[in-house]
């Protein structure tokens, strides 16, 4: 292998030589003794317990609380989400192979519902369900011995099963193996699941659960730790040029299988279904299950931002499942050399598409403020421009141009919104840059896109003015049309 290509000669046989099944037997890790006791640490998403070093078994005391939390799903949406530890996904517990686990299921007395545990790491009726039927204001007390190593989801097995799985509550369990895994410099915890409420995707305010959508299958929200957004912006991952990083990666459902990708970003080694026995290598796209998991490690090569998806697209873009790895340090021309060449490329009959749909729109109330607007205008910059443009407005260097401080949007008002609603397809100098993408035409309302560029104006040393519905009617381009100079 060349030097320095994936780090020190022990990072190399520790994450990529690893073709040896890790753990003991069922048989073994029942017969290993216990060693004294203590008390597990429990972290919330993205944060993983640090890794176990003791050579031995020993009793460890989870204690779990349920709270039934109202929190936010997305800009403007709110949920009551059921939760183990107040937060979405529950929290990460971190044993040992022969572990003896003592596990206290508590139920808040605030709480309206009976709620229990399956753990998939247990071996016993209902993975502990049958044992942890706890009642508001009450605990349940279990244990198990831990046989098999691995990455296990946990969920409430309590009837409807869908329902409680639904609104939140799962979270995942490392049994690691005696031999320990190689040593990272960065472990994070990253769990998908689907929500569906009564009101539509973006649709704000207090949202129900929907028992019929999620019999039916049709999720209004697909996303990474429990809210659109969760691990974007200043709550991204990070990591530095050099570092390895291991995710540990869960869905919990209650329905739809994750296609988990890195954009731009090929794993080194993946555990599939989260088993120690046989991880695969150069991975581009690993399958994560309902109810499953799977463990990614992969060394940061260059410096960047790293899109984190289910590869079903129009779940990542449109419902949520994204999150955002930044990565800092030196670039390394010869593995990514960005782009040497801006060349024009126009075959006949190109032209703008326009970003339509089956999906019906859900039309904005109209703003009584200019403030209002702002507000408005935020969660439609969320739902529609924030993955290209980013969410500080910056945009993408060489791909989508920056909207903090753009001179394009600030010198024409009228330019913005036929843009919008027209799509541009031609080349751009913004901010002494140039860029030949497509902007696709949306089919969004007046009102949106009044807010919309209204928000963006307010914004990232932007003019600050105004942008009305009035005004949107009467400069909307009809998608595809040629702008004609003024």
């Amino acid at each position: 292998m060349r030097p320095g290509s994936f780090g020190s000669g022990v990072a190399v046989v520790a994450m990529l030589a690893a073709g040896a099944a890790l753990g003991a037997s069922r048989e073994a890790n029942r017969a290993d003794p216990i060693v004294g006791e203590e008390t597990a640490v429990l972290t919330d998403a993205p944060n993983v317990p640090p890794p176990i070093h003791r050579n031995h078994a020993t009793r460890v005391v989870v204690h779990l609380e349920v709270k039934e939390v109202e929190g936010q799903l997305a800009d403007g949406v709110r949920y009551v989400f059921w939760t183990f530890g107040g937060r979405v996904p529950g929290k990460f517990i971190r044993i040992r192979e022969g572990d003896e686990v003592e596990f206290h299921l508590d139920n808040h007395p605030d709480n309206k519902n009976p709620h229990n545990i399956d753990l998939h790491a247990v071996n016993g009726p209902g993975g502990g369900a049958a044992a942890s039927l706890t009642a508001p204001g009450h605990s349940s007390v279990f244990s198990f011995k831990a046989l098999n190593p691995g990455l296990f989801v946990y969920h409430c097995a309590t009837a409807p099963v869908a329902m409680h799985v639904g609104n939140g509550m799962y979270g995942m369990i490392l049994v690691e193996p005696k031999e320990g895994l190689s040593k990272v410099d960065h472990e994070y915890y990253l769990m998908q699941s689907d929500f569906y409420t009564q009101g539509k995707n973006g649709e704000k305010g207090l949202q129900p659960f929907s028992m019929e959508k999620v019999i039916d299958e049709k999720p209004e929200y697909i996303v990474f730790n429990g809210a659109v957004g969760s691990t974007t912006g200043d709550k991204a991952l990070t990591a530095k040029v050099g570092d390895t990083v291991r995710l540990f990666v869960g869905d919990g459902g209650p329905n739809v299988v994750s296609s988990f990708h890195a954009i731009g970003q090929i794993f080194d080694t993946v555990y599939p279904e989260g088993a120690m026995s046989a991880p695969t290598h150069n991975v581009q796209t690993t399958t994560v299950p309902a109810g499953g998991a799977a463990i990614a490690e992969f060394r940061m090569s260059v410096p960047g931002t790293f899109i984190l998806v289910d590869h079903s697209l129009e779940r990542a873009f449109n419902r949520g499942a994204l999150a955002q790895l930044k990565v800092t340090g030196p670039e390394d021309k010869l593995v990514y050399s960005g782009k040497q060449f801006d060349l024009v490329y126009q075959p006949e009959g190109a032209g703008a598409r326009a970003a339509t749909g089956e999906r019906q729109v859900v039309l904005a109330p109209a703003a009584r403020s200019k403030e209002e607007r702002i507000k408005l205008g935020a969660e439609v910059f969320a739902n529609n421009c924030q993955a290209c443009h980013q969410q500080d407005g910056q945009g993408v260097p060489d791909a989508f141009p920056p909207l903090a401080g753009s001179d394009y949007l600030n010198g024409d008002k009228i330019r913005a919104i036929k843009t919008v609603t027209g799509g541009l397809e031609q080349p751009l100098t913004v901010n002494g840059k140039g860029f030949n993408g497509v902007m696709p035409a949306w089919t969004l309302s007046d009102e949106d896109i009044a807010n919309v560029l209204t928000f963006v104006y307010s914004k990232w040393d932007n003019s600050g003015q105004e942008v009305t519905p009035q005004e949107v009617k009467l400069h909307r381009v009809t998608a595809g049309a040629k702008e004609t100079k003024e």
